[in-house]
């Protein structure tokens, strides 16, 4: 058996997208700047993209901006912020432990600059407690970054909550929503969200295109220097068949989130239950709380790469955290910021499951990974030392 159990990775490109990519590919080639019809026609499709995504979310048109995904989206939130902040003598932002690296590395960049972060702990559930968040607005807290759902243990974050003090302080709340959207529903007014990051590859639409959500009023500082493109905030020609793929797949995704989380949840649930039997192992974050496709678990005793390539053999494929970081080392620092010590968080698996998942996948992934986890222990010094009492087991 095949499965795929990646999706918070990327996800396959549906078809409606595909279809719709290469109609604008064959069909509506223009270039949206030009004042000649054919190009009139490619800038009236992508006005109607714009207006169908914003929708979605709760958006104004004029407040989507299209980008190559959600890192960019990110840096060009968290810098807008900054340069507003500097113009008016706020320099301090508050983010969490477990951010993406496109937040986190923005924002020691922007340390380098002068800014203050404080970085607000996640506890053991992998949430967010928003009176310590509110606990740490000053008078100088310019911005509130905190995403939406977690891209490796997939806890969903109090963005309601969240978006209601950042109101009532005068703070801008942007939320990392690459892995959210599409997948829960979102309305940027109820939410008061002031920006939103999208990537168009984690809801079934191309690679290498997303968009940000802005709201009116925010003064966006330029990523890209060199055309009046999207509002002037975003130069360069729109990659018009990945965007309107884009706005296929959103709109499909959007109106599917009920019946798929249902089945997702009752999927996922089976596995946890099943994964939870194994000894020694433990569910990282809250167990409701959590995008409807994610498992997250760690199990004591083993080495995360072996079991994914033992898996992969088995024909699942997974993966331990962020796809971003798959070539480093260290254990990740989600794990990390929930409590789990290095050795333990080193033994971590994400599952991230696609809508047409099914209970006889469940039962194939937990028989493989307890097959895979024992198979692991039998020559695993660490978990010798374990058994024979030598160390103590954490889980």
């Amino acid at each position: 058996m095949k499965i795929y159990a990646d999706n918070a990775a990327t996800t396959k490109m549906s078809k409606t997208a595909i279809d719709t990519a290469l109609y604008y590919m064959e069909n509506v080639f223009g270039n949206p700047s030009s004042l000649y019809t054919t190009g009139q026609k490619a800038k009236e499709e992508l006005e109607k993209a714009r207006a169908e995504i914003a929708c979605i979310i709760g958006a104004e048109p004029r407040e989507i901006i299209f980008t190559s995904g959600g890192s960019e989206a990110d840096n060009q939130a968290l810098l807008s912020a900054a340069e507003i902040g500097k113009r008016k003598g706020k320099k301090h932002i508050i983010s969490t432990a477990f951010e993406h690296h496109a937040i986190l590395h923005t924002l020691k960049k922007l340390e380098k600059n002068g800014f203050e972060v404080t970085l607000l702990p996640v506890h053991e559930n992998g949430i967010v407690r928003p009176d310590e968040l509110e606990a740490a607005i000053r008078d100088d807290t310019i911005l509130v970054t905190v995403m939406t759902a977690n891209n490796e243990i997939g806890t969903l974050q109090p963005v309601n909550e969240i978006g209601r003090i950042c109101k009532a302080h005068g703070v801008i709340f942007h939320t990392d929503a690459v892995q959210a959207v599409g997948h829960v529903h979102i309305d940027v007014n109820k939410d008061n969200i002031d920006m939103l990051s999208a990537s168009a590859h984690k809801f079934h639409g191309p690679k290498g295109t997303g968009f940000l959500y802005a709201r009116k009023g925010i003064a966006l500082t330029n990523l890209i220097e060199g055309g009046a493109q999207e509002r002037g905030k975003r130069a360069g020609t729109e990659n018009l068949p990945a965007i309107m793929a884009m706005a296929a797949a959103l709109k499909e995704a959007s109106e599917n989130i009920d019946k798929n989380a249902e089945n997702m949840i009752k999927v996922r649930n089976r596995i946890i239950d099943g994964l939870s039997a194994i000894p020694h192992s433990a569910l990282n974050g809250d167990k409701e709380k959590r995008l409807p496709g994610n498992v997250s678990f760690c199990f004591e005793g083993i080495e995360g790469e072996s079991l994914l390539i033992l898996l992969d053999r088995k024909g699942v494929s997974a993966s331990s955290g962020s796809a971003c970081t798959s070539g480093s080392l260290d254990p990740s620092h989600v794990l990390l910021a929930i409590g789990r010590i290095h050795d333990v968080a080193h033994g971590s698996l994400r599952l991230s499951l696609g809508e047409n998942a099914t209970e006889e996948e469940a039962d194939y992934i937990v028989s493989a990974v307890k097959e895979v986890v024992e198979y692991l222990r039998s020559f695993s010094p660490v978990w010798r030392d374990l058994t024979e009492g030598k160390k103590e087991f954490i889980l």
